[in-house]
């Protein structure tokens, strides 16, 4: 089975074909197909820093935004208090295809 790291959004994910991941938010359409070029490792083969010629392929499911996180900072004795949220958009990708 083929195997692979690749590098996007500033994280490195194990994939295989088949895999469903979750990436930090592409600038793609649902439904098309991306490329991942900065692939670290491919088959076995490690690059230094990246494999020369290997590209990884995937088709976008879809985007969304993950759960939201409540930030709470306080300063004790001052009266200080401040509540945030944030909510981290994504994308989401099948991966289809690896080519070393």
């Amino acid at each position: 089975m083929k195997k692979a790291v690749i590098e996007t959004g500033g994280k490195q994910y194990y994939v295989e074909v088949g895999t469903v991941l979750y990436v930090e938010k592409l600038d793609a359409e649902a439904g098309s197909d991306i490329t991942f070029e900065n692939v670290l490792m491919a088959n076995g083969n490690v690059g230094m820093p990246y494999v020369k010629g290997a590209k990884v392929t995937a088709t976008v499911v879809k985007h969304g935004k993950n759960k939201k996180i409540r930030i709470f900072k306080y300063n004790p004795k001052k009266k200080y208090r401040k509540t945030q949220g944030h909510r981290q958009p994504y994308t989401k990708v099948e991966i289809k295809d690896i080519k070393a």
